[in-house]
């Protein structure tokens, strides 16, 4: 039984902000070894973190393939004239990176895409402080001249398997997933598969079994989608009896969902876009676009190695946190007068070029301070920080000491690197995380005494016991009866204030004590979801008899609220009680959202000009804080 009442107006657009931010480069992998980010740690960690280097049976079939390449070449070239496959014209700027004498100041290419690879790699030290070599990250292949390294949070992430010091994060898959035989019939009855191609139909992605076992399968997709798009169409989705079969497309990477969940189209679709930003976080849009540019067929498999774990990480919190379906981020309820100190010791701990300083507890947000120069045309989008969330509870790497590694936030600009510095301040336990995010990738010892003051401070405070003592709140706090669990996303948000899009939530409680019955709850605000967020008939409020609960959907101008009750409440009690709960937050907001995240100013205010935009210069400028404007 629903009633529901018809949206009187088109739903708002949601635009997302995607200013041309800087980066000190925007390629995909590293090469220059006297640039690379440093991975801190008082451990003895650079000898158990792989270096790359390839097996026995990879090199000889690497070595075969850069024969028959060769063999190829010699008929139209010379040997002189030989470079990467990449670029059959020659990179002299990798050139002069091998003669030690890259011009350092070149570090990003022209809007043509004709620049150097990237540089920005996570590197291990042995010691605090020191250095790794250049061989510790270099696995090139000598004969085919192939760009093959290994993008730095996949490094990250296969190092602490590598090195056994992490238990796996909760929810995520065995390691058996990724040898699971594709034949088998508990192979085909998983509730949903992601897949990942290139448009050459090879295989980069899959959520369950092998990559190389599932060609075939990919292969069949990707002519779908070349068949479709002969006659000037596109595929969007596939609907048969029990599953849902969903295809996107960005740039040359092709993404397929195959559902038997009761998610909608544009639901699966949300979760496959989430996954295309993951890949880009790691290796930056420009750089994807111009390896298949080079070279169509290109094994992508090669850059992610190790980001597997990564990817999976992300697709059990798509189906697990409600954070990615209302596209918020929930922060850890607090008391306003902390987490206001903790803001301002964020505030005072900063250094040129830094854009970013957020702190994390418990996969929750618990204080954020923006640039004010980013402020002004920018903001972090929700879709940014769940990624790097992500990043950071895919691997107890994070936890072995200090990390400095390039990573690019979609959103924000999918074509540049930030440089992500990400310490925890409890170690062993690990609660409260510190990211700060630069746009130098040299100011890696600049960025960490911010973090000595920012821990310094929060030491003082004596903040970190009582962020440890944080925890969710239960839904009997609110005093509503019958009402069983609620999610709330408010609207009203200054607009002088562009924070990051918050909602607050109880933590589930009996009779949502098991997986599968949180996991039936979840499917029923998904589809709640979709019913609000029609893109044919967007509703406004409804009220859904189910066989063991009552729910009530309700999105007005200032805020969006799903609730649920015990299966007897009628309309006008759940309406009353959603009065009720109304109060109850508005009475508690400071504790649960940040309300007026405080700014800082690291260098002088650079002008709107600067930053550039789809009227500005196309030649790269640098402006006084370090943003690159890129047309």
């Amino acid at each position: 039984m629903e009633t529901g009442q018809r949206e009187s107006e088109e739903p708002e657009e949601v635009k997302q902000c995607d200013p041309s931010l800087p980066d000190s480069h925007n390629q995909a992998g590293c090469e220059d070894s006297e640039a690379l980010p440093y991975h801190r740690t008082a451990a003895v960690l650079g000898e158990s973190i792989p270096d790359g280097d390839q097996t026995e049976e990879e090199e000889e079939e690497e070595e075969g393939a850069g024969t028959q390449t060769d063999e190829l070449e010699e008929t139209s070239v010379t040997e002189g004239q030989r470079s990467s496959s990449l670029d059959p014209e020659g990179d002299p700027e990798e050139k002069a990176e091998r003669d030690g004498t890259l011009n350092r100041e070149s570090e990003l290419p022209e809007p043509s895409g004709n620049g150097e690879e990237p540089e920005g790699d996570a590197c291990v030290a042995p010691k605090a402080g020191e250095l790794s070599d250049s061989g510790s990250t270099d696995n090139t292949l000598e004969d085919s001249g192939e760009f093959t390294e290994t993008c730095p949070v996949a490094v990250l992430a296969g190092a602490a398997e590598e090195l056994g010091s992490g238990v796996s994060e909760p929810g995520t898959p065995p390691l058996s997933h990724r040898d699971e035989d594709v034949t088998a019939e508990s192979w085909r009855g998983h509730r949903k598969h992601v897949f990942v191609l290139s448009e050459a139909g090879k295989p980069i992605y899959s959520r369950y079994g092998n990559e190389e076992a599932l060609s075939s399968t990919m292969g069949v997709m990707m002519a779908l989608v070349s068949f479709v798009q002969s006659g000037d169409n596109l595929i969007r989705s596939i609907y048969s009896e029990d599953h849902k079969v969903v295809f996107m497309q960005q740039g040359p990477l092709v993404l397929v969902s195959v559902s038997q969940s009761r998610q909608s189209e544009q639901q699966l679709r949300q979760e496959l876009q989430y996954v295309y930003y993951q890949i880009i976080s790691m290796l930056t849009q420009a750089s994807v676009t111009r390896i298949f540019e080079r070279k169509k067929n290109y094994d992508l498999r090669r850059l992610l190695a190790g980001s597997e774990k990564i990817l999976d990480g992300l697709l059990d919190l798509v189906d697990t946190d409600p954070s990615f379906l209302l596209s918020a981020v929930r922060c850890l309820p607090l008391a306003s007068s902390l987490r206001d100190s903790l803001s301002q010791t964020l505030q005072k701990a900063i250094t040129p070029n830094l854009v970013f300083s957020i702190l994390i507890a418990k996969s929750q947000l618990l204080a954020i301070v923006q640039e004010k120069a980013v402020i002004e045309d920018a903001r972090l989008e929700p879709a940014d920080l769940h990624l790097l969330l992500n990043l950071i509870g895919a691997s107890s790497a994070f936890q072995a000491g200090e990390i400095w590694t390039p990573i690019c936030l979609p959103l924000f600009n999918p074509d540049g690197y930030f440089y992500a510095y990400i310490s925890y301040l409890d170690p062993p336990q690990c609660t409260v995380c510190l990211l700060l995010l630069s746009t130098d990738k040299e100011a890696f010892y600049s960025v960490a005494e911010c973090k000595r003051k920012i821990e310094d401070g929060v030491r003082a405070q004596n903040a970190l016991r009582a962020v440890e003592e944080a925890r969710a709140y239960s839904v009997t706090q609110v005093g509503v009866p019958d009402l069983r669990h609620f999610m709330y996303k408010p609207f009203d948000v200054p607009e002088n204030h562009k924070q990051l899009t918050q909602f607050t939530s109880p933590e589930m409680e009996a009779p949502y004590s098991t997986k599968e019955e949180r996991e039936r709850l979840f499917d029923l605000y998904r589809y709640l979801h979709s019913c609000i967020h029609s893109a044919t008939r967007p509703l406004k409020l409804i009220y859904h008899v189910a066989e063991k609960e009552t729910l009530l959907a309700w999105v007005t101008s200032k805020f969006e609220l799903y609730t649920c009750f015990s299966p007897l409440v009628t309309k006008a009690s759940a309406i009353n009680a959603i009065t009720k709960l109304l109060r109850w937050i508005k009475k508690e907001e400071e504790r649960l959202f940040i309300r007026y995240p405080p700014k800082y100013s690291t260098t002088p205010n650079p002008s709107k000009s600067s930053w550039g935009g789809k009227g500005g210069s196309d030649r790269q400028e640098t402006t006084e804080n370090g943003f690159l404007s890129l047309p």
